[in-house]
């Protein structure tokens, strides 16, 4: 098999799931928000959901996306908190085959600098299930701007160095025909 050529960007397939009991397609700007960001960087957006804070059913659009061939990361944004009926970090821990530690941990520290103490109240997490790949972030357009700016999406470029989790994921584009879909 060919090396792959770490110098062209691939195109890889996400999905975006809104975590919350009052966000309505109409009116899910974080939602909105991810969405502008991944298609920008030239990758595609293959679903996008809105599900209340209920744990089993959040679990199960997680299962169905994880064990789906097309879907290679997951960004999901809300119900990571402390606040009452948040879900999200429950719903998902079972699912992950390995955590990222480091996303979670460097996203509270980077969040400090805009929201103080407050970012210890923050369960961003990240982690690999099945080959998918899959983020949870706060549901706070600055938080999501913050993640994905800053972590998520340098992290989803294959020009990243020295490392990037694009040949972590399933069917790694790395290993196939590279496709570049970002705006010139």
């Amino acid at each position: 098999m060919a090396k792959p050529n770490l110098s062209q960007f691939y195109s890889l397939n996400i999905a975006v799931l809104t975590v919350s009991d009052s966000r309505t397609s109409q009116n899910d700007s974080s939602g909105d928000l991810l969405t502008e960001l991944l298609q920008g960087a030239g990758h595609q957006l293959i679903s996008r959901a809105i599900q209340a804070n209920q744990k089993h059913q959040l679990r199960a659009v997680l299962s169905q996306w994880i064990a789906s061939s097309d879907i290679q990361v997951i960004l999901i944004n809300g119900g990571t908190g402390y606040a009452a009926g948040n879900c999200t970090i429950e719903a998902l821990t079972p699912l992950l085959d390995t955590c990222v530690p480091g996303f979670g941990e460097l996203f509270r520290s980077i969040s400090l600098a805009n929201i103080g103490s407050a970012a210890l109240q923050s369960g961003a997490l990240a982690g690999m299930a099945n080959g998918t790949l899959v983020f949870a972030m706060p549901g706070s357009g600055n938080a999501c701007r913050l993640a994905m700016q800053q972590l998520i999406l340098p992290q989803l470029d294959s020009t990243t160095g020295p490392c990037n989790f694009v040949a972590h994921v399933k069917n790694s584009p790395s290993k196939a025909c590279p496709i570049d879909n970002r705006k010139a």
